[in-house]
């Protein structure tokens, strides 16, 4: 038998050879493709630029805006580079494209849950109109003025400066308190007076006082209210109600104010306000010593 000689270089400069006939027949699709791309890059900038121009227009929040020019230069990003995957690779069809990016995506979702979570809750608080940047909102123990809306987080900066940057997902989730939905607010404190003092003359008191404060917003449909709560340990106490701004300056402000006006009317008017009173029982009658006695001992 013939012996079969085996030259490596001879294989390998035919495979280099191959290679390299192919790239070159390949090369004018690999043009087309390139020039799609700079023409997808171009129709992707005009769409955007388009798209901002008239969103401009509307009265839809900034980051929204964002949101939409991003979304219209993803879709044309992905049909230009499925076009050019077609041309560059013929048996490649449509069909097969959208199959793997079908099959990518549940994979890409599983690895990257909570990032697409806050993305998607992140839309959804973009397009509802309760909450909005400047608000003072509570929420899971979290309170502060909202300063700006992502996609997919929230800063939120806190009374004492510290900035708090929230997911999305945790605002869609749990409940949250706008405090500044409204422009006013209402407070409430509790004020006692004594058992022997005139509960009608107290309120009127009470009451004066309160609306003596600049920081009190009173009008038809949000009076200042006084009533009597309860009997207290040692006060009869009144659940004294009011109106301010709805900001947590404006809140701390009025109560300070509030607090010191029935404080200087009360004291004017001769009402007591208070303290509670401990009465000690002895079983045994306890004896009495004056000072003088008890120097005298000591003598």
């Amino acid at each position: 038998m013939d012996e079969i000689t085996v030259n490596p270089v001879e294989i390998l400069l035919s495979q280099l050879n191959g290679m390299i006939v192919g790239t070159v027949a390949v090369l004018p699709q690999i043009a087309v493709a390139i020039a799609v791309l700079f023409v997808t890059f171009l129709v992707s900038w005009a769409a955007k630029a388009i798209s901002g121009r008239v969103l401009s227009r509307s009265r839809i929040r900034p980051s929204l805006k964002s949101l939409f020019q991003m979304l219209v230069g993803l879709a044309v990003w992905i049909i230009g580079i499925m076009i050019a995957a077609v041309i560059i690779f013929p048996n490649l069809t449509p069909a097969s494209i959208l199959a793997g990016l079908g099959i990518g995506s549940v994979a890409i979702g599983f690895a990257f849950k909570d990032t697409f979570e806050n993305f998607l809750a992140g839309i959804i608080i973009l397009f509802r109109k309760e909450m909005r940047i400047g608000d003072f909102v509570e929420c899971e123990g979290l309170e502060g003025k909202v300063e700006n809306i992502a996609v997919r987080e929230t800063h939120i900066r806190q009374t004492d400066g510290q900035l708090v940057i929230v997911p999305n997902s945790m605002l869609f989730k749990n409940p949250i308190t706008i405090r500044t939905d409204l422009d006013q607010r209402r407070i409430t404190i509790i004020c006692g007076i004594a058992y022997g003092e005139d509960v009608a003359h107290g309120r009127s008191v009470i009451e004066n006082a309160v609306k003596s404060c600049e920081t009190v917003i009173e009008s038809t449909d949000r009076p200042v209210q006084i009533f009597a709560q309860a009997f207290g340990a040692s006060s009869i106490d009144f659940e004294v109600t009011w109106w301010t701004g709805s900001k947590p300056l404006d809140v701390r402000r009025s109560r300070d104010e509030v607090i010191e006006a029935v404080k200087s009317a009360l004291d004017s008017a001769g009402i007591e306000i208070p303290f509670p009173y401990r009465t000690l029982t002895f079983a045994e009658p306890l004896s009495l010593v004056s000072d003088s006695a008890t120097k005298e001992g000591e003598a």
